[in-house]
Parts: structure tokens; sequence; C-alpha cells
């Protein structure tokens, strides 16, 4: 059985430019979603200011295939000259414990 894995990317917009980045992330989210693997891709605005994608994928190959894929080249386009520096993405494997609704995402 193949593994999911979990994402968390922060998107740190220069100032005057976090309505263009958050337009900019909102805009890719439809292309994600249909991308295979999957499982979720939401955008969060943060205290701080910045910017989070909280990602599900359904195997690290996807998460590959993702993070290779023509969706992430646009965005990437689509944000560039945008941040104060490249996001900062951290890949995690879920560990569920207790309740199961509640002990993983």
């Amino acid at each position: 059985m193949e593994q999911a894995v979990v994402v968390t990317a922060v998107f740190t917009p220069l100032p005057g430019s976090r309505d263009t980045a958050r337009a900019a992330l909102r805009a890719a989210l439809p292309d994600v979603h249909a991308e295979e693997g999957c499982l979720l891709y939401a955008l969060h605005d943060a205290a701080d200011g910045s910017l989070v994608l909280i990602e599900k994928w359904a195997s690290r190959e996807h998460l590959d295939a993702h993070a290779s894929g023509e969706p992430v080249a646009r965005l990437n386009r689509a944000i560039e000259g945008l941040l104060e520096d490249a996001p900062a993405v951290v890949t995690m494997t879920p560990l569920p414990s207790g309740d199961v609704s509640k002990g993983q995402l």
C-alpha cells in the first residue's frame, strides 16, 4: 500500500503584492485539484501575512509528478517577483493517531 504524503508550502509575499500573490495561488487550485493523486490542496491566509498551502497526495510518486507538472510551472511563472524568497516547503509522512477523524489529514 502506498503511503500518503502531506506538504505545507509557505509563501511570503513582498510588501504590496499579497493580493496579487493570493490571486495567483487561487487561480492554480482547479488545475492542481484535477491532478491524479491530489487528495487535498487548500490555500490559507496566515496571521503573519504569509499564504500557506496545505497539501495531501496519495503517494510520493504523485507528489513528484505534481512538482514537475505544468500546473506548478504556471504557478511559478505567475508568482515570479511577488515573493520575498522561495516558498518554504515541508514534506511529511502522516502518523495517524487517536481518533481516526481527528488524528490525520
